[in-house]
Formats: structure tokens, sequence, C-alpha cells
């Protein structure tokens, strides 16, 4: 009868159908424990299954699982130990998800190539070629062929730098070293996570407690937020921000009770509390918000890491108009696919809210009229406060202004990186495997979290901006002396000290207040200052910058902005002086006017309406 569940079929039926069906998976070759790997686990029968899908040990690993002689079964492995790194992830995990590794292939993840880019231009300027982790060959974002040459051929000091000091955390190169921060390279850098101590821990006792390996054998096809933060703990400390932690006390300094921490990182680092990102608080993962196309890439290689990542604050919340949508119509569709590992995935007949690019997320959806986001890991639906028409998002003037402009808790700032390169020294280069003469070593001046800079970045919009690649360079040479020392490098033609825009994933609810910013010299590039008339002078001079702050970029003199340090990103520059006069002269008004809602804020200013008896008597105090 229509409407009505069937019946259920007999018990000996149902028996004789069971083994039919089985007999048939048989013939299909689709056992739960496939012949091919009957020696293998001869001696690893206590190993955790990598997934229900993944039933064979020599279709990723390679090797002999037929014999049970140790020397015959491991003479072709893949690895050995990993089959994903990226010298073998054609023959193993390529195998089965080409797709996914063409995009891993190209992914700023495993290139660098912005990272490598961005020291290049700011420390010996460009060569006209650009350049990976490893060599790739693939498409740049118009779709174009693209060659990336690989990072071992840039034989100059920021070829170094990266080779011996920045390429250990990314996925290209496995870390088992350092405590906290280790994980493996190739795909199972993300998807077969680390310990602390980068040791197995699960049932094969055959490698229990060796180093490094994956804390287990099981496949993680949806990493945790502690995934990310074994290489998003160090330059923007993404990772540590997002969660509420700061290391700015790094040098093992008591912070209470004669201890420190009281949570400790790699490098001998101690990090303290601060407020969370308002996600994270709320439980949500990095990869609740990040596709799978921010982080494995869509196929392309960008030149930065803006380029490639594909959300916006404004999808979930809208902004000067409200989030967008489609149908999911079919049951192959992106977002279908996608989200088969969530607790609840995207089915045919919902409405997918796009992401910046115009593509649909795989977790969030628009039902009643309402933004929800679902937790890819834990199921949780959040629901997405949409800000667009609220009076505190229509203030005119305020078109420019990224969402983190204001809503950045704190933004990582570390002023004054003094690099040594000691040729006398040797150092090991991570690309090439070997050591070879020069090691780097690091200081800094001083850490700020906020007041935070604010500048015009890559897309014309105003946000913070932090130190990038602020950097004093000293060279020893063999002979012991020094052909640089605490050298500012050149940048557009001149030395002079560089900012870069930022987003530092520690958002709160509440705004930075109006008063703050437009009356606050600090937030508009003049760091920490003496404000006497017409004149705004930095007060933290550095001995090799002594006629420029350290911690700004901007100064006034006579009425006149000066700007003296670059914003590095296309198209970034400092606020200009007509700029920088229109956003103090607000604070005037916010005295009478603190809050957005006003109906003066819904035009743009006058400022000769404070010419006005009323105005006039009010300034004067009479």
């Amino acid at each position: 009868m229509h409407g009505m569940m069937a019946s259920p079929l007999p018990p000996l039926r149902y028996g004789i159908v069971r083994a039919f069906l089985g007999c048939i998976l048989l013939l299909a070759g689709c056992r739960t424990e496939p012949a091919d790997s009957a020696g293998c686990r001869s001696c690893h029968g206590a190993i955790e299954a990598v997934s229900a899908s993944h039933g064979s040990c020599t279709s990723c690993h390679g090797g002999n699982g037929m014999t049970r002689d140790k020397g015959k079964a491991h003479g072709s492995l893949h690895g050995p130990g990993n089959p994903s790194d990226w010298q073998n992830w054609d023959k193993s995990c390529g195998k089965c998800h080409p797709y996914q590794l063409q995009r891993v292939k190209s992914t700023l993840m495993y290139t660098a190539a912005g990272m490598i880019r961005n020291i290049q231009l700011t420390w010996e300027g460009v060569d006209g070629k650009s350049y990976s982790s490893r060599g790739v060959e693939s498409f740049d974002g118009k779709g174009s062929p693209l060659e990336l040459k690989p990072v071992a051929e840039l034989n100059n000091l920021s070829g170094e730098l990266y080779r011996k000091f920045c390429s250990r955390c990314h996925v290209g190169n496995a870390v088992g070293d350092i405590q906290n921060a280790g994980h493996a390279s190739g795909c199972a850098a993300c998807h077969f996570p680390y310990n602390e101590g980068s040791s197995y821990e699960g049932g094969d006792l055959t490698v229990r407690g060796r180093a490094p390996h994956s804390r287990s054998h099981q496949m993680e096809s949806l990493p945790g937020t502690q995934v990310c933060t074994r290489c998003h703990n160090r330059s923007g400390r993404i990772a540590l921000s997002y969660q509420g932690l700061s290391d700015g006390n790094s040098g093992l300094v008591p912070t209470r009770n004669g201890l420190p921490g009281p949570v400790m990182l790699s490098g001998g680092r101690n990090a303290v509390h601060i407020a969370p990102d308002i996600h994270f608080a709320r439980g949500m993962e990095c990869i609740d918000c990040h596709t799978s196309r921010d982080v494995m890439g869509d196929g392309y290689a960008y030149a930065n890491m803006y380029l490639q990542t594909e959300i916006r604050c404004e999808d979930c919340h809208g902004g000067a108009q409200p989030p967008t949508w489609r149908l999911v119509e079919r049951e192959n569709d992106q977002a279908v696919r996608e989200s088969r590992n969530y607790r609840s995935p995207i089915r045919p007949g919902m409405r997918s809210v796009l992401t910046g690019k115009g593509r649909p997320y795989s977790n969030v959806f628009v039902q009643d009229g309402k933004v929800w986001l679902q937790g890819k890991r834990s199921g949780k639906l959040h629901l997405a406060k949409v800000i667009t028409g609220t009076p505190e998002h229509t203030v005119f003037g305020h078109r420019r202004l990224e969402c983190f402009a204001c809503h950045s808790r704190t933004v990582v700032q570390c002023y004054g990186c003094h690099t040594r390169y000691d040729k006398g020294e040797t150092g090991m280069d991570y690309i090439k495997g070997v050591e070879s003469p020069g090691a780097f070593s690091e200081t800094e001046d001083f850490r700020n979290l906020y007041p935070f800079p604010l500048a015009l970045n890559q897309s014309g919009k105003i946000s913070p901006v932090t130190p990038g690649c602020q950097t004093f360079v000293t060279v020893v040479e063999g002979n012991g002396t020094l052909s640089k020392d605490d050298y500012i490098a050149r940048f557009k033609g001149k030395p002079q000290l560089r900012f870069a825009p930022f987003y530092s994933h520690n958002t709160g609810t509440r705004a930075v207040g109006c008063s703050e910013c437009h009356g606050n010299p600090a937030f508009l590039g003049f760091g920490q200052h003496v404000a006497t008339g017409g004149e705004i002078t930095g007060s933290l001079i550095c001995e090799q910058s002594e006629d420029k702050p350290l911690d700004g970029f901007l100064s006034m003199k006579e009425g006149k902005v000066r700007a003296h340090s670059a914003i590095t990103r296309e198209d970034s520059r400092p606020l200009n002086g007509a700029e920088v006069k229109r956003t103090l002269a607000v604070n005037s008004c916010l005295v009478c006017h603190p809050y957005a809602k006003d109906p003066i804020y819904r035009k743009g200013i006058d400022h000769r309406v404070l010419q006005d008896t009323l105005h006039r008597r009010l300034l004067s105090g009479t």
C-alpha cells in the first residue's frame, strides 16, 4: 500500500540473499581482507584500518603483501613510511584521487609560491621568474600555462631563507623533531595528524612509540583545528589568535606562580590566554569557514594567498547586499559530493550559500530566510547574523572598510625582526636535504597586539596591516666580517620598512570603538607617537632608522602627512593626508553624536556646519 513500509524479508530468504550478495562481492574483488595484504597483516595485524574504502595495504604503500619475509615485503615500498610524500603521491594517493592531487600540486600550501615571492620581492627584487617549493607546471589564475621553478634554483639570500628557515612548515616537507609542531609531508600532513611528540600511539606494536609517525593509521578525512595549528603558529600566528592564545611572552618568563605558560608551544615558547575569536568560542573549527579550495587549491597556481582564498565575511553575514545562494539541483552537485562525510550532508533541494568566488559552500545554506552554517565535523548548526542594512553597517564613508578592520580584537605585530645569516656556520637546507654553509637566526625588538594600524589593501579596502618582512638583515661572511649590518632592504627603489595587509583571525562581535579609530593616530599608522598642534611624531625610534618610527609608517609635520614605509601587495598604500585629516575630523562629531544610528552618519559629514551659531558656541565651551 502506498505510504507503508515494505515488509522485511523472511529470515531464511534474507540469509540466502546475503550469501548470494557476498559471493558476488567476493568475485568482484571487494574483500574486507584483501589477499594482497595477508603478509602485511601477519606483522601489522593490530594496525588501524585507514578507512572503510582503503582495505588494501599495497595499493597505498606499495611493497609485496603476499610474503612474510620483511626484506621482500618492504623492498618496493613507496616511501618507506609515508606513501603520500610528494615523491610518491603519483603512485599512491594520485592513482585514485587524481583530481585532488592536481589541486594540491598547485595549492600555496604546497608550492609556497606566495611566501617565496614576497620574501624575494622585499629582500632582493624579483627576477621575472616564479618559484615553488618544488618545480611545478600549472596554470595561473587566468588559465594560462605557468611554470614554477624549484626554489632550489633561487641562489640568493631570499632563496636560502626559504629553504633553511621557512620551508619546514609546508606540506612539501615532513617535520618530526619539533615538539607540538610535527607533521608529515604530502597528503598525510593534514589527513594523518601527528601528536605532540610526532610518535605513533596506535595498536601496532611493531611501530608503537616510534617517531616520526602519525599518531594513528586511521585517516582523518576532515582535519581538526589542531592540524592547522601545527603550522599556523608562527609568523602571523593566526591559529593561536583564533584559539585565544598569544606567545608574546616567548622567553619562558614566569607568568604565574613562578612558572612559564600556561600553554607550551614549539621552539621553547609559552602562550598566555587572550579573548578567542568569536567563531572558535562558538565551537567552530578552521574548516567550518574555509573550503577545501582554500586549503587544497582549485587547480590554479596563485601568486598570493589572498588570490586563492575564496571566502569572505560577507558570504555568511552580508554587507551592502545580503548573502547570495543557489539551489542544489543534482545528486552529483559539488556541494553534495564534498559534504558526504559530514554529519548532515547537503541534499538536492537545499539552497547553498555562495562564496566570494561564486561557488557553493558545502556546509552553509539558507533555510526559512535564515543563513545556517553546519560544523563539518561536529554537525552543530550555527545561525549567522545578517547585518545588511543595520545602522552600524551603513555609516557613510565606511564602504571601503573590511569587516575585520572594525571587528578584529587583536592583530599580532612583530616589530624589528633582526635576521642574521652566518656563513661561518652550517645550516640544513630542507629542500635540498643537505647541510651547507650559512645558518639563520632571528631576534625581535617587541611585539604588540593592540592598537593596530590600518591602511589600504590590495582590494582597495581599509584593513589592518602588520609588519611584513620588516627585516633588518645582518650577513656574516666566512671570515667573520660583516657584508651587511642591520641592513634595511630596498623596496620600490629605496630602503624602507614594510607592512602587509593582514587578517588576524581574532574576531569579536564588539567592534573597535568609533573614537578609537577617529581619535587615536596609532590606528592610522602613526605608531606610538607624540601629537602637538599640527605635528604627530613617532616616539619608538630604532638606532638603524633614527628619523623613522619602527612601529608606524606615517608622520605629520606642519599639517602635512608623510609616508616613510611601504605597504606590500599590489595597489596597497598608507592613507594619504586628505584621508587622515577626514578621519581625525570625525572625532569632533563623536563628542555629541557617539552612536552609529544617528541620522548624521547616513550621509557625508559637512564640516562647514561647525561654523553655525550652535556649533561655534558648543566648541568654544561657552
